[in-house]
């Protein structure tokens, strides 16, 4: 199911997390070759995402939100 990104946030290891509309964090790292996301890098580029919507695996498997 796909959500829109509705904000962000670093972990306690200093790693992007995406908050999803639906209550989900999901990672949004930028560790190529096994992830190219340059845009979460800057400020700029992670405003820019704001509103796209990520692929929620948590909304698939009917887990319960991440946040209120």
């Amino acid at each position: 199911m796909r959500q829109p990104i509705t904000g962000y946030h670093l972990d306690h290891e200093r790693h992007w997390v995406a908050e999803l509309a639906c209550g989900h964090n999901q990672h949004v790292r930028h560790l190529p070759p096994w992830f190219n996301r340059p845009w979460v890098m800057s400020e700029d580029g992670r405003a820019q995402m704001l509103g796209h919507p990520l692929e929620c695996r948590k909304c698939a498997e009917g887990a319960p939100p991440d946040r209120p």
